[in-house]
């Protein structure tokens, strides 16, 4: 690809995906493929619009409505989607939808997506912005995914906002071989971990980066002191 030929818009993507991305982030060819297809300023509110390739968290701003959330910076949803190893085949749970990019992006590299959102705004905010993109395989339902959602099996789980345990409940809605990856701790101290499931009753915990995002919604934070 020839960056200096490409008209703005493509030159900011281009920037993103080269600058930001790849140089923290061991793209393949299907990832970044995906981070090329996917129009991520369309997933951003309108009044924070110019900032969609910015190397920085976007808060989700409704109708003029904080929503209190926000659109994680796109080397962190870049290096989530590739922790999950996904195959073309697998089914994936996401618990936190926010402006519907990420499920977008797990939906390109596996078959199919559900995505539980906790505020009402929000999960009506991705829904729409995931029609608009003619995003087919991802569905939003809305509620409290904290401890499990249903009582399906799903090869991937992605927590988009930090926790302080992963929650026993949402492990065993993994398949055996199923990744769940997810933010673990309290700032200022967090770790993203993949858990997968190896038998019926065990699980292997392997700590991949260290970063700092907000909880998820309605997550417990504990007030041990030492």
């Amino acid at each position: 690809m020839n960056a200096a030929n490409l008209p703005a818009l493509e030159q900011a993507r281009f920037n993103m995906i080269e600058q930001q991305i790849r140089p923290w982030v061991p793209l393949d060819a299907t990832l970044s493929d995906a981070l090329y297809a996917l129009r991520r300023e369309q997933f951003v509110p309108a009044a924070q619009r110019a900032l969609a390739f910015s190397d920085l968290e976007i808060p989700l701003v409704i109708d003029g409505i904080d929503s209190n959330q926000v659109m994680l910076a796109p080397k962190i949803e870049a290096r989530l989607a590739l922790a999950l190893d996904l195959k073309p085949s697998d089914c994936i749970l996401e618990i936190g939808t926010g402006s519907g990019f990420q499920a977008a992006l797990l939906g390109r590299l596996g078959q199919q997506v559900l995505s539980v959102e906790i505020d009402p705004r929000l999960a009506a905010f991705a829904q729409q912005n995931l029609q608009q993109n003619q995003v087919g395989n991802v569905k939003v339902e809305t509620g409290d995914g904290r401890s499990g959602w249903g009582s399906t099996e799903y090869d991937a789980i992605l927590l988009t906002g930090s926790v302080p345990v992963v929650p026993d409940a949402l492990k065993y809605q993994l398949r055996i071989g199923g990744r769940l990856v997810a933010i673990v701790g309290q700032h200022p101290v967090m770790t993203a971990c993949r858990i997968t499931r190896t038998t019926a009753a065990t699980f292997e915990t392997e700590p991949l980066f260290e970063t700092i995002i907000k909880p998820l919604r309605g997550a417990t934070v504990s007030k041990f002191k030492f």
